[in-house]
């Protein structure tokens, strides 16, 4: 009875109430009745791609001030 258990998460299905709904919703995304569609998503994919690219330059330019400060 001291064994690790872990039904907390199988209880809940981990979306609570919802879970049903969560699961098998018609439509998740309705990005074909999104208003301002053509200026939502290629701003969303414009913003994805930034973080993408920015994240890895600020990261290497941190390291090499690091080391050059080291």
């Amino acid at each position: 009875s001291r064994a690790l258990h872990a039904t907390g998460v199988k209880r809940m299905g981990g979306h609570g109430h919802d879970e049903a709904y969560y699961l098998h919703a018609k439509h998740m995304y309705n990005l074909d009745r999104m208003k301002h569609q053509k200026l939502k998503i290629p701003l969303a994919v414009l913003s994805a791609f930034s973080i993408g690219v920015a994240v890895p330059v600020i990261a290497v330019i941190f390291q090499q001030k690091k080391t050059a400060s080291g």
